[in-house]
C-alpha cells in the first residue's frame, strides 16, 4: 500500500466533507459564534493527538536517549513549538488553543463550556466526565471520544493517521469571507483574523507532506499497519462529518427560532 491508494481511497469522505452543507449554513457572525462553540473542542483534542505523537516519536522519558527518525521528530517538535507556544497579534506567548479561546471572546462566542471542560480536566475529571459535567453535544463528544481511543491505542501509526487525515483545512477560507462581510471596524476580529493567518501559514506546503512521510515511515513494509492507518484515517473523516452535521444542526436550529 502507498499514500497515493490512501489519498485515492479517501477522495470520497474528503470530498464529502469539502462539500459538507455547514459551509452554506454559515452566513453570519452569529453562525460562526456557534461554529466556534463546538469546533472550540476540536482545536483542543488537536493538541492531545499531538502531544501523544510526541510521547512516541520523541524522547520524553529520563534518561534521555536518542530517537530511531530525528526528522520525524524534528517535525513534531516543530508542530509543538508552533501550537503550544506561538506567538499572538500582541507577541504574547500563547497556545493555539487559547488563542482560538481569545477570538472566541472579541466576537462574543460563549466559552462557558470550553472553560468549565477545561476546568473539570485540571481538577483531575476524566474527559468522558468533563463531558458529561458540561452536557456536551452527543457529536462532539463523540468526535472526542473517538480522539481518545485512537491516542489509547498507543500505536504511534494509528494517532498519526488521525493526526494527519482526520483535519480539517476548509474553514479559515469560510470565515474570512463571512467576517470581511461584516459590517464592523477592521480590528473587531482582528484576533480571528490572526489565528486564521497562522493557521494557513503553519498549515502551509510543508506540514502536508511531512505529516505523510511519517505515515510512510511508521508502516514501512507492514500491510497490517497501513491497512490500520486506512481504517482509522475513514473513521476520522467520518467523526469530522459527524461533528460537522451537528455544528449545522445547531446553527439551523438557531435560524429557526428566530424567525
Amino acid at each position: 500500500m502507498t499514500v497515493e491508494f490512501l489519498e485515492k481511497e479517501l477522495s470520497f469522505l474528503r470530498n464529502k466533507l469539502n462539500t459538507h452543507n455547514l459551509y452554506c449554513t454559515l452566513s453570519s457572525v452569529e453562525d460562526i459564534r456557534i461554529f466556534m462553540g463546538q469546533h472550540v473542542f476540536a482545536v483542543w483534542d488537536f493538541m492531545s493527538l499531538l502531544k501523544a505523537l510526541q510521547n512516541h516519536l520523541t524522547t520524553t522519558t529520563l534518561p534521555w536517549i536518542p530517537v530511531s527518525n530525528p526528522s520525524t521528530a524534528r517535525f513534531i517538535n516543530e508542530i509543538v513549538l508552533g501550537e503550544e507556544s506561538d506567538l499572538n497579534e500582541l507577541g504574547e506567548t500563547k497556545s493555539h488553543f487559547e488563542m482560538y479561546l481569545d477570538a472566541m471572546k472579541q466576537i462574543d462566542a460563549n466559552t462557558f463550556k470550553v472553560e468549565h471542560f477545561i476546568a473539570h480536566i485540571q481538577n483531575g475529571s476524566t474527559v468522558k466526565e468533563a463531558c458529561d459535567a458540561i452536557r456536551l453535544t452527543s457529536e462532539t463528544f463523540k468526535f472526542i471520544n473517538f480522539t481518545f481511543d485512537i491516542i489509547n491505542t498507543a500505536e504511534p501509526h494509528k494517532i498519526a493517521s488521525a493526526f494527519t487525515f482526520g483535519r480539517e483545512d476548509v474553514i479559515p477560507d469560510m470565515f474570512f469571507q463571512i467576517i470581511n462581510q461584516s459590517k464592523t471596524s477592521d480590528n473587531s476580529y482582528s484576533k480571528l483574523r490572526y489565528y486564521l493567518k497562522r493557521h494557513i501559514e503553519l498549515d502551509g506546503d510543508e506540514h502536508g507532506p511531512l505529516s505523510l512521510k511519517m505515515i510512510e515511515e511508521l508502516c514501512g513494509n507492514n500491510p497490517k499497519k497501513w491497512e490500520d492507518v486506512l481504517t482509522v484515517a475513514k473513521d476520522a473523516l467520518q467523526h469530522r462529518i459527524m461533528l460537522w452535521d451537528g455544528i449545522e444542526h445547531l446553527i439551523y436550529s438557531k435560524k429557526m427560532i428566530d424567525i
